[in-house]
């Protein structure tokens, strides 16, 4: 499945997806601009590499949720710990088979985000980058990110592996960097 298929698949899963995106480009991960290119061509958790470039935590707020085990569909934002500054929207579909009923439990609280918490869990993960986006945002990303206008954002598409296992198909897309 290519990558724009692969994303529309995943947004129906959501009451706004229709209003997600106006165009989406998947684009080479080489020519990335930054800091984008660093935010989103990597292996590993958004939730750290957040943290590190934004030098705070960030905290997860959970839009929208779906439970029908064992999938589990949440439209997430990241913000700025203190600030409340969005830095990155999320669409996850999480197959809760491949993890433990403590991770299971901690992911439906809602009080950490995803990576976090299979970081805290040392829960075995891999995760596969399928592709970069460049997005001209419609009307409910500009909402949830708090966008003034549809200028171009970036995202990715990616699988995480939990024990072996692709327990994850999330889309996150970075909020723009203000200067």
């Amino acid at each position: 499945m290519n990558p724009i298929d692969e994303l529309h698949k995943l947004s129906s899963l959501f009451p706004d997806g229709d209003q997600l995106f106006e165009r989406v480009e998947h684009i080479p991960a080489s020519t990335t601009p930054e800091p984008y290119k660093t935010l989103l061509v990597h292996e590993h958790h958004m939730t750290v590499t957040m943290e590190v470039f934004h030098k705070c935590g960030v905290d997860v707020q959970v839009v929208y949720e779906e439970l029908q085990e064992p999938l589990y569909n949440r439209e997430i934002l990241l913000t700025k710990v203190g600030s409340g500054e969005v830095v990155q929207f999320g669409l996850v579909r999480f197959n809760l088979t491949f993890v433990t009923p403590a991770v299971k439990s901690e992911i439906l609280s809602k009080e950490l985000p995803l990576g976090r918490v299979l970081i805290r869990h040392n829960v075995l993960r891999h995760i596969d980058l399928g592709a970069i986006l460049k997005i001209t945002p419609g009307s409910a990303l500009q909402k949830h990110m708090q966008l003034q206008d549809a200028s171009p954002v970036y995202g990715r598409l990616a699988t995480i592996f939990c024990n072996g296992h692709p327990a994850v198909d999330l889309l996150e897309v970075a909020a723009p960097v203000r200067s």
